[in-house]
């Protein structure tokens, strides 16, 4: 088995969950979902489904805001907050941060290296929260 480093973020429904996971077990594939602290709390059956399917869980924050525009100290808490609410679920510590919109500057980074939590970028965006059909 190989794990794919994939960027699936969990913020919007979980319309597709399962869908996804019967898919990626079908191939025997792993992921990383990053997952938002609200979208955790809003559907926790989810968030089980996808760590006992055997894939990473990162946070994407707690609730997906514009964190260039937040303090250090409202990052911190965007980032605990967010983890916190994935470990109560899991109960799996969270080490990887996906920073929401791909925003970050030094506050940002700073405040997830304080946590020592690794921060993950994409380096491809496939456009597929547009609807695109390609």
């Amino acid at each position: 088995m190989f794990r794919i480093y994939h960027k699936r973020n969990c913020d919007w429904n979980d319309t597709d969950i399962d869908q996804i996971l019967q898919t990626l077990n079908k191939y025997n594939i792993k992921l990383t979902f990053f997952i938002v602290g609200d979208w955790a709390e809003k559907y926790p059956d989810s968030v089980k489904k996808i760590y006992e399917a055997g894939h990473e869980i990162g946070t994407h924050s707690n609730t997906h805001p514009h964190v260039n525009n937040l303090t250090y100290e409202q990052n911190i808490e965007e980032i605990k907050q967010g983890s916190e609410k994935i470990k109560a679920i899991t109960n799996q510590e969270v080490s990887l941060y996906r920073t929401p919109y791909g925003e970050y500057n030094n506050t940002v980074i700073k405040a997830a290296n304080d946590l020592k939590y690794y921060t993950i970028q994409w380096s491809l965006d496939t456009l597929d929260y547009t609807g695109l059909n390609r």
